[in-house]
């Protein structure tokens, strides 16, 4: 089986269960205040989960693309991807436990024929303290399955639990499905809500959300011990070792993961940068051509695999041809880059090697100029010098545990919260938009936000830096529209009438064939017109008074705004 076919045949088998099918969305989050990426099927879908109606209903699936970079030392491993697609069916407030574990207990064993002998699954062990009891109706239902009571372990919070996206919000216990020990497929069950104070409510919605990798499942359908021994990753992965001189599978795995994840952020519009997404694709990049190094690929090689990964998924995703100049454009660019940047290392490791090179000397060079410990070692070992490896793996540890820690806040799925002040800040975000796009001209399109209860940040597209009289006028429309206490509303629409009606919005990473928009002001005097799946307030007099704090650059045409409400 392909993965094409296995998307295929999961969602008709989920839309003669009566879910709709839904797009999947961009891989750069629209409104989101805590992550870079998409890193999990659920991740467009919290408006909904919170309890926004979604166009589409209270039964959804999807194939959604993802990246996620927390266990990127993993990655080379057989199963591990920072970029990966995942397979989602989502329940809004309509069935259950036992529907959800049946339709997934069905679709594995009659619609892909495995075997009930292979499967094992855990469940949630509970935790008395929080009032959270063991999950024991999740490992009854799949014993009347057929699944043996032996084979149903019970695991604890950092297994068998999700969420809160942020500091609070929807979580819940997950019973999660295993085939030949290989995790395949996890169904969340979030029937909690945390509050500021630590506690777990019953949620008045109970929302079911599922994901299953799309790689990973279609590995273990075609009795493959490795995710890079099938279609797409198969062809990349032929043509890296095509172009070694050592043949080194964990680089090469590692070479194959990290461009196809490059291509895809890429086609975005996103280019290498030193903050946020850039500096994540940056690192991918560098961490690619590194391992080419080491394995003996001696020049310029990023663009062959790219034009591999364009050639192989194009198909279904359009934006690679559409964004190909593009891609090779910067590839090409940071690959050049990266050159100087070794060049500049290798004068930086003549000085140092006068006096010997202490492992702190080391981890410098690997982390400030890219240079991989082997690289170091064979230097060292021309010029006789010994490496105190010891103090290198000490600081490569606590840099790793540091990324670690803010790759776990940064990449978490979901809003923050839908408090009353994250609720104005998202609201006085499309007027910002608006007001920015009637000062510095309609080429402004938003390229990010960053929304917490304490600030709004705004990424936009502009290539200037905004004059004081620019920022002073800005400021003042949005206040203007805030005195006059604008309505807020919501229509669902197909999308063709959104873009029909000028609605601002990502078309090519819709939620389905509905879309909410949201005005800000009605007939003429209506302001904003935006598709959005975030929360609202009712009228722009609730906001209060908006400032602008800071206007700087993020990253190569792209300007950011920090702003306040008083």
């Amino acid at each position: 089986m392909t993965t094409v076919e296995l998307k295929e045949k999961y969602l008709a088998f989920f839309k003669k269960k009566e879910h709709q099918i839904i797009s999947g969305a961009s891989l750069i989050p629209e409104n989101d205040p805590t992550a870079l990426f998409i890193s999990a099927g659920m991740h467009p879908l919290v408006p909904y989960l919170l309890g926004e109606k979604h166009p589409e209903g209270n039964r959804l699936v999807n194939v959604q693309k993802c990246i996620r970079t927390g266990d990127i030392e993993e990655v080379g491993d057989d199963f591990h991807l920072t970029f990966f697609e995942m397979l989602g069916n989502w329940s809004l407030g309509s069935y259950w436990k036992e529907e959800a574990i049946q339709l997934s207990f069905e679709f594995l064993t009659k619609e892909l024929g495995l075997s009930i002998d292979n499967l094992s699954v855990t469940c949630f062990e509970g935790e008395p303290e929080n009032k959270i009891p063991k999950d024991e109706e999740s490992a009854k239902i799949w014993q009347e399955l057929g699944i043996k009571e032996e084979k149903i372990k019970f695991l604890d919070r950092k297994e068998n639990w999700w969420g809160p996206a942020g500091k609070t919000g929807p979580c819940g216990p997950d019973t999660e499905m295993f085939y030949n020990d290989v995790e395949i497929w996890n169904d969340v069950f979030m029937e909690y809500n945390k509050t500021v104070d630590g506690k777990y409510e019953n949620l008045k919605q109970k929302n079911v959300d599922t994901g299953m990798g799309v790689e990973r499942t279609v590995a273990i359908l075609n009795n493959k011990k490795s995710v890079y021994e099938i279609e797409p990753l198969k062809s990349i992965i032929e043509k890296v070792q095509e172009l070694v001189h050592e043949q080194d599978i964990r680089s090469a795995r590692i070479i194959t993961d990290h461009i196809r994840t490059a291509v895809f952020i890429l086609a975005t519009g996103t280019a290498p940068a030193n903050l946020e997404q850039g500096y994540v694709l940056r690192r991918l990049i560098r961490r690619a051509i590194r391992f080419g190094k080491k394995i003996g690929i001696a020049n310029s090689f990023i663009v062959k695999i790219a034009e591999v990964v364009i050639e192989k998924m194009k198909d279904e995703y359009s934006e690679l041809e559409k964004n190909k100049s593009f891609i090779i454009k910067e590839l090409n660019k940071e690959e050049e880059k990266f050159a100087k940047t070794i060049e500049k290392g290798l004068r930086e490791f003549e000085k140092l090697s006068a006096d010997g090179i202490s492992g702190h000397d080391a981890f410098v060079l690997f982390s400030t100029y890219g240079f991989p410990l082997e690289m170091i070692k064979e230097l060292a070992e021309e010029r006789k010098i010994k490496i105190d490896e010891k103090e290198f793996d000490l600081e490569l540890a606590k840099h790793q545990e540091l990324s670690r820690t803010a790759t776990a806040g940064r990449f978490k799925a979901g809003l923050a919260d839908n408090s009353v002040k994250v609720t104005k800040f998202h609201t006085v975000a499309h007027l910002l938009l608006a007001a920015l796009r009637q000062v510095l001209g309609e080429h402004v399109v938003q390229r990010g936000s960053n929304i917490t209860d304490e600030r709004i940040r705004l990424d936009f597209s502009h290539t200037e830096k905004m004059t004081p009289e620019q920022i002073k006028e800005v400021e003042k429309i949005v206040n203007e529209q805030i005195k006059k206490d604008l309505n807020v509303s919501c229509r669902e629409m197909s999308l063709p009438e959104a873009k029909q009606e000028g609605a601002m919005g990502v078309f090519e990473s819709k939620y389905g064939e509905k879309v909410k928009v949201y005005s800000i002001g009605e007939g003429k005097e209506r302001f904003s017109h935006e598709i959005c799946g975030g929360p609202h307030i009712k009228t722009t007099g609730e906001l209060g008074h908006f400032k602008i704090k800071k206007e700087e650059s993020s990253s190569a045409g792209v300007r950011r705004i920090k702003a306040l409400l008083d």
